[in-house]
């Protein structure tokens, strides 16, 4: 089963969706995830971040990154990948377009399964952040879920789920969480998943999956 979504900042303005003070967003970067945990007082789990990217507002092309498949004790990601791409649309007038992009297979984190938790997998995802003079826009997909109990068809911005045991919360995974600075300039960070320990799960730290920004070019 597939989701997706899409949202520009000034869509998710009107949503009322609370805005986060927050340094200058990036003119456009992206990245893969990355991983932090650790259950009681041993050692951490940590996975750095994977495949990152930023644009070169400078100049036309793609700056590429990527990552090979990694696997640490509870937590899995498939070779991510991440573009961003800096396209001139007036070359007189330097006028140009950018979309950063990161995306990734094979993802599970089973961490919570030895607590009676569910193994949690996602086959695929993605998450762009695209830009103009007029705004921006972040894009997202997910296919291949298992795992995700009582996950809504239809996810909205900054949609936090419950993963549990029975009824005892074991982490939380919010769902495309929008940053949007404070004033809003028209641009936006997304995070596509971010998974936080519960107490109860023996866990602490987080797992997160897929990250963009972009701002209105110049």
């Amino acid at each position: 089963m597939k989701r997706i979504g899409l949202l520009s900042a000034a869509v998710v303005a009107g949503m009322l969706v609370t805005a986060v003070p927050a340094l200058a967003t990036p003119a456009g970067e992206a990245s893969a995830g990355a991983a932090n945990f650790a259950r009681g007082n041993s050692a951490p789990v940590v996975i750095g971040t994977l495949a990152p990217c930023a644009i070169n507002p400078d100049a036309a092309g793609t700056v590429n990154g990527g990552s090979p498949a990694v696997t640490k004790t509870g937590v899995k990601f498939g070779a991510t990948t991440s573009t961003c791409t800096t396209t001139v649309v007036n070359e007189e007038e330097w006028v140009t377009t950018t979309k950063s992009e990161a995306k990734g297979t094979g993802f599970e984190l089973s961490a919570l399964v030895a607590q009676g938790g569910p193994r949690l997998k996602i086959g695929s995802w993605r998450l762009t952040c695209d830009a103009t003079q007029n705004g921006t826009n972040a894009g997202w997909a997910l296919g291949g879920m298992s795992g995700w109990t009582g996950l809504p068809q239809q996810i909205p911005a900054n949609y936090v789920h419950e993963i549990k045991k029975g009824g005892t919360v074991l982490a939380k995974a919010k769902f495309a969480e929008v940053i949007l600075p404070e004033p809003n300039d028209g641009s936006i960070t997304m995070n596509l998943i971010r998974i936080t320990f519960e107490p109860a799960s023996g866990y602490s730290g987080t797992v997160s999956i897929g990250s963009a920004a972009c701002s209105p070019t110049p």
